[in-house]
């Protein structure tokens, strides 16, 4: 188990919101964190500290007035740490090198490999063939519908057709190098785990999953690795002093092997 670190951007700033309340009409979220440091800062921080393989996140669609500041304030983060950082919101086969030259270790995609709200096989070839399976991020950010998990697309605001399963993380997990997947029913909340969702991608893993949502406590943590037996890796945001949070990030280090 590993931490991850995460640098999230909305309206050219870096956020910590309620995920599920991210909407593009009006440019809105709850905010739980609006830092008055910019995304170099936070990269710089997590540099120096050896936390690789985090993500930044851009929350703007790309005909949001604020699409140009927010990504403005991810290529400044991944210029500052390259190679330690992964990038995702809004990118497709057509922009992804941009964001790889910038410093990005993978580029993270999900909007893309969805066409009307299923799944196109066509369009993950295409990211694949952009890109390269090894820096190719899927993130299967999820919410619980009618007793199931399914993944939401377009900033977490659409709900698609297509259900985590075990069977459809076998067949994706030989397209990608890894899957990011936020618990959005959970993320922003700090609120605890979403236990069914961890425990279903820890029978499901065979390459590496970051689950982040809901980590609010030492006391989440440790049944993060108990539910998961340390197989899957943690993103903390709302709830990390670096964000206003309770939790010290430094005392979260010592906590992680490295």
């Amino acid at each position: 188990m590993r931490l991850r670190p995460c640098i999230d951007i909305h309206n050219g700033r870096v956020k910590q919101i309620v995920g599920s309340t991210l909407r593009d009409e009006g440019d809105s979220a709850d905010e739980n964190y609006t830092a008055p440091y910019d995304a170099a800062y936070f990269a710089a921080r997590f540099r120096d500290d050896g936390l690789t393989g985090g993500h930044v996140i851009m929350l703007n669609a790309k005909d949001s007035p604020y699409y140009p500041e927010t990504k403005a304030q991810a290529l400044l983060a991944l210029r500052t740490f390259p190679g330690g950082l992964m990038a995702g919101g809004g990118i497709t086969p057509a922009n992804a090198a941009e964001f790889l030259d910038a410093g990005a270790s993978h580029v993270i995609v999900t909007s893309y490999i969805f066409q009307n709200g299923k799944f196109s096989y066509d369009r993950l070839q295409n990211m694949v063939a952009a890109v390269g399976r090894e820096r190719l991020v899927l993130d299967l950010s999820c919410k619980k519908v009618s007793g199931g998990y399914h993944i939401v697309t377009d900033r977490w605001q659409n709900v698609s057709s297509a259900q985590v399963t075990p069977f459809l993380l076998d067949m994706l997990s030989g397209c990608c190098a890894e899957f990011l997947i936020h618990g959005v029913d959970a993320e922003g909340k700090s609120a605890g785990v979403d236990k069914d969702l961890v425990q279903l991608l820890t029978c499901s893993q065979r390459i590496p999953i970051t689950y982040a949502g809901g980590i609010g406590s030492f006391s989440d943590l440790d049944k993060f690795y108990r539910y998961t037996e340390g197989k899957l890796d943690v993103t903390i945001g709302s709830a990390l002093d670096l964000y206003g949070g309770p939790l010290p990030y430094a005392q979260l280090l010592r906590f992680f092997p490295g």
